[in-house]
């Protein structure tokens, strides 16, 4: 009953955006669309709106990837090297608490005063920034987890410090480095107000073009639903894809909490 519950907002979502106008405000309510209307979809690729989800998935994508990077790198020097002492790691994790509204105007300036709004990678670099405090917290809690003299035993067979990360440490860690990651991209996917501040016409990403479809006079049922199936799809295959290592990666963050 439970699992009727929580899926039935997707199946209606599925299903407004196949319907037509009449059988979206029709009363009662129609339960499924007497003929699937694809048109629906056909026009958010005709009208260039779709492309939105393939902004989406740049920025989200790419920031991902560069945060991943440079966080694994910076936790894997907090655990073994203890850069920065003891609270280093506590400082990092107090910038993600940093209300986004407190710098987006400040950061709108910037970029506008530096060409950088309406960019790729003005809106990548924002994502990365806002990614890696939860990046390094995460990773540095797994890579805790490595035993250290499988490390040393590496480097006494003559690896260097970064073969030992490549060769030894992210082998052992994947499972983490799977799940910070799904929980980043999914993050930067989601992420509205820098995207709707940053953004005009070049860059705009899925969550902000949904809400163009939201009028004082109308609102266009059909194209909302049907963006949102656009926009679902990718996370939808990511966490299905990485599903294992996404429920053993939480599972073992709450055994070692």
């Amino acid at each position: 009953m439970l699992t009727v519950l929580f899926l039935f907002p997707v199946y209606w979502m599925f299903a407004v955006s196949l319907k037509t106008p009449d059988e979206i405000f029709h009363h009662p309510p129609v339960w499924y669309p007497a003929e699937l209307q694809f048109g629906n979809f056909a026009v958010l690729f005709r009208e260039g709106d779709a492309f939105s989800v393939l902004n989406s998935l740049i920025t989200a994508g790419i920031s991902t990837v560069i945060a991943m990077f440079l966080g694994t790198i910076c936790a894997y020097a907090l655990v073994r090297f203890r850069t920065g002492g003891e609270n280093l790691a506590m400082w990092i994790l107090s910038q993600r608490m940093l209300p986004p509204v407190a710098i987006v105007f400040p950061v709108f300036l910037a970029f506008a005063f530096i060409q950088w709004a309406d960019t790729y990678h003005g809106l990548i670099l924002i994502y990365v920034a806002f990614n890696l405090p939860y990046v390094i917290w995460m990773m540095r809690g797994y890579i805790e987890d490595i035993p250290i003299e499988l490390e040393e035993s590496a480097l006494v067979d003559g690896c260097t410090r970064w073969q030992v990360i490549y060769k030894v440490v992210l082998p052992m860690a994947r499972t983490g480095l799977f799940a910070t990651a799904v929980f980043a991209f999914i993050f930067a996917w989601n992420e509205f107000l820098f995207a709707l501040v940053l953004t005009r016409t070049e860059v705009i990403t899925f969550p902000v073009q949904v809400t163009h479809y939201f009028g004082p006079q109308s609102t266009f049922w059909a194209k909302i639903s049907a963006m949102s199936v656009l926009g679902t799809l990718p996370v939808f295959f990511a966490v299905a894809t990485l599903q294992r290592y996404l429920v053993r990666g939480i599972s073992l963050g709450a055994i070692k909490g």
